[in-house]
């Protein structure tokens, strides 16, 4: 069983950014496909954003491509999340989430792909 646990949410001013780390424990972090997604309220939650278990492939929602960047540290079991040129659209909680299946591309990054999640973190961005 994994553990995954978010960091780095808060209260930013639109144009801003921030810094998402999801420390991961309890299963091979570096065999394992890694997401972000986020829940705004009232919406279903939303694929944001992937890394390839072998850090080749990256994806992305068309809405973030540019102003994120999704990247790994496996010496620290660690994803992170740079989300840059903030909107009031990108508020939400977000969460981090490893792939159902070991050695998985990004490429499958469907909610149901992704087996384990973390508790979430608060981003919100003001006007």
């Amino acid at each position: 069983q994994v553990q995954l646990v978010e960091s780095g949410g808060g209260l930013v001013q639109a144009g801003g950014s921030l810094r998402l780390s999801c420390a991961a424990s309890g299963r091979t972090f570096t065999s394992y496909t890694m997401g972000w997604f986020r829940q705004a309220p009232g919406k279903e939650r939303e694929f944001v954003a992937a890394i390839s278990w072998s850090d080749d492939r990256t994806d992305y929602a068309d809405s973030v491509k540019v102003r994120f960047t999704i990247s790994r540290d496996n010496g620290k079991n660690t994803v992170y999340l740079q989300m840059n040129s903030l909107k009031p659209e990108d508020t939400a909680v977000y969460y981090c989430a490893t792939h159902r299946v070991r050695y998985r591309s990004s490429y499958y990054h469907a909610s149901e792909d992704f087996g384990s999640w973390g508790q979430g973190t608060q981003v919100t961005v003001s006007s």
